[in-house]
């Protein structure tokens, strides 16, 4: 992910939750992290994941910020939580308020998942690789082979530890390359 963020300064984290993987990146970047469930940017904001949070409706982000905003805009498992035309409208926008680059992580397909107390975690839609490829964007498999995964990415064989290292060694190997046949994309777009 880090490769799709180079020289990025400003980044707005679409759907940010409570623990999102980019408070990792701390490296001078301005994060910006907007959430729709307000309990769980009030844990982002307690653990201090960001320098600034907005609660709002992520499928419509272009009304949140204006246009060019931010170098990147980033969707870590977001995406698939909306209807699919909902999901095109996120990548319009995302490509509206980035001067650099639009990244996506998403379930390889329809993964089921359900919500929780309106924790807005329902999967209502899947998203492939041709999906984000005729949209110009550069996609790589993550997390291994599709067939070890479930619901919430999680390894369904045992003993999990022996399979999620079969899963990182094939991840490497071939899935990062062989996108089709992944657990999870990462879809990458330079808009400059």
């Amino acid at each position: 992910m880090q490769l799709g963020l180079r020289g990025c300064r400003s980044i707005l984290d679409v759907g940010c939750g409570k623990g999102s993987p980019l408070r990792f990146l701390r490296g001078g970047q301005h994060l910006v992290g907007v959430d729709g469930f307000a309990p769980a940017l009030e844990e982002a904001r307690a653990l201090a994941t960001h320098d600034e949070y907005v609660v709002g409706d992520v499928r419509k982000l272009a009304t949140l910020f204006p246009g060019r905003s931010f170098d990147a805009c980033v969707a870590l498992d977001v995406i698939e939580h909306l209807p699919k035309e909902d999901g095109w409208h996120l990548l319009d926008d995302m490509e509206k308020l980035a001067k650099m680059a639009a990244l996506v992580f998403t379930p390889n397909g329809f993964v089921p998942q359900h919500s929780k107390n309106g924790d807005l975690q329902e999967h209502l839609s899947g998203w492939t690789v041709s999906d984000f490829r005729q949209r110009g964007y550069q996609v790589f498999g993550m997390c291994g082979p599709k067939s070890l995964r479930g619901e919430y990415h999680i390894i369904k064989r045992r003993p999990r530890a022996f399979w999620a290292l079969v899963s990182l060694i094939i991840d490497y190997a071939y899935t990062r390359k062989h996108p089709e046949t992944a657990a999870a994309l990462l879809a990458v777009k330079r808009l400059s």
